[in-house]
């Protein structure tokens, strides 16, 4: 595996893979790698012929500063990873190397970035949007790979690609979970035994929430899940919102969207972690 450090270098990389007619699958991540992100490179590097995967903790879209001072960096750990996995290029560039300029782009993201995650942490869709729209323009890939922990995030990227004008395919890879229902987080690791303990009532309420809504409206089902995660010593929930799979914008009745998703944003203690189920 080849670890690159200089944007240009990962350019002319990118380059010389599609100048030779190849595929290529691309990752991009903020390291702290666990199974969920090599089910990401395992997607990758089934359906394409070269897998790139970037490690870059993101200034821009942190809202909090004590956030992105904790966020966990494991570098020596997650190219292990990456190498056995046979990821062919990891770009593990500076904060310099990737905003050798102030980003001081502002994308019209609209609605899907307004709700949920975007009303909560202003501006974190947009440091998203800058820093992913710089990567693919580095890279140009065939596909890149997204978990669908990051459900709105998604729905936010596919818009900045619209708005760009790249030609690739936003590939969602379904949520990895640990044995007993937890999301696996880069986040996790911040966890107290006591939380940890708690965090998998996340989505034991929302596998109950699919049920639930078979006989109540999405109202009824938002007071449920509120209710029985607040009911678990440790977990506050930030919000629960039952949305559009597409928009991600509310609704107030099932018939309004064909592939209703509840989105979930819940403290661990002071640990934010967030998770999602499909009502269909």
């Amino acid at each position: 595996m080849k670890v690159i450090r200089i944007a240009d270098e990962f350019r002319r990389w990118c380059a010389d893979g599609r100048d030779n007619g190849k595929s290529l699958g691309f990752v991009p991540t903020m390291g702290a790698l666990h199974a969920g992100h090599m089910s990401l490179v395992k997607a990758a590097r089934d359906a394409n012929d070269l897998v790139a995967v970037s490690v870059f903790v993101n200034p821009t879209q942190f809202n909090n500063p004590e956030d992105l001072r904790t966020y966990p960096r494991t570098e020596e750990a997650d190219l292990a990873l990456l190498e056995a996995a046979g990821v062919d290029a990891a770009f593990v560039p500076s904060v310099d190397q990737m905003y050798p300029e102030p980003d001081t782009r502002v994308f019209d993201l609209g609605p899907v970035a307004e709700v949920m995650e975007g009303k909560m942490r202003p501006g974190h869709f947009n440091g998203v949007a800058q820093v992913v729209s710089l990567l693919f323009r580095m890279a140009m890939p065939t596909r890149a790979y997204f978990g669908e922990k990051d459900f709105q995030q998604i729905a936010v990227i596919r818009r900045m690609v619209e708005l760009e004008g790249f030609s690739l395919e936003i590939v969602p890879v379904p949520i990895k979970r640990e044995d007993d229902g937890l999301a696996m987080s880069s986040r996790n690791v911040r966890l107290t035994p006591a939380m940890r303990d708690a965090a998998p009532a996340i989505h034991r309420v929302l596998s109950q929430a699919v049920d639930y809504a078979r006989s109540h409206t999405p109202a009824e089902t938002t007071a449920m899940v509120e209710r029985e995660i607040n009911a678990v010593d440790g977990l506050e929930t930030e919000y629960f919102q039952i949305v559009d799979g597409t928009t991600c914008l509310p609704i107030s009745d099932w018939a309004e969207s064909a592939a209703p998703v509840g989105c979930v944003t819940v403290y661990a203690g002071d640990v934010r972690l967030i998770d999602n189920i499909k009502f269909i």
